[in-house]
């Protein structure tokens, strides 16, 4: 009888412990930057956390990060200075797009 309500306990933490981790849901962040050629590289900052992306003619995609706010930050290649767009929310599975980043010389 002991054995049944161990085996019983366990079964249901390791249920309730399944289900937590299954309520963390991913979004995403997606932009273009213009000059396509300005950019060297985009980051999604979080307190520590950093994020890169790639970019590709000028677009960029972060994929399955966590729901938070973000400052994206375009480093650029010269001529062109570095920008940053502030207070980008990630909510539970969706995608914000925060349109065309320009870039000033």
């Amino acid at each position: 009888m002991k054995r049944l309500k161990l085996n019983f306990i366990v079964a249901a933490g390791l249920s309730l412990g399944l289900l937590a981790f299954s309520s963390i849901r991913e979004g995403g962040i997606q932009g273009k930057v213009n000059p396509a050629e300005g950019a060297s590289q985009v980051l999604a900052i979080s307190g520590r956390d950093t994020l890169r992306a790639s970019i590709n003619n000028g677009s960029f995609v972060f994929s399955k990060i966590k729901p938070l706010t973000y400052t994206i930050w375009v480093k650029a290649n010269p001529p062109y200075k570095d920008t940053s767009v502030e207070n980008v929310a990630v909510v539970d599975s969706a995608t914000t797009d925060i349109g065309e980043i320009k870039l000033l010389q």
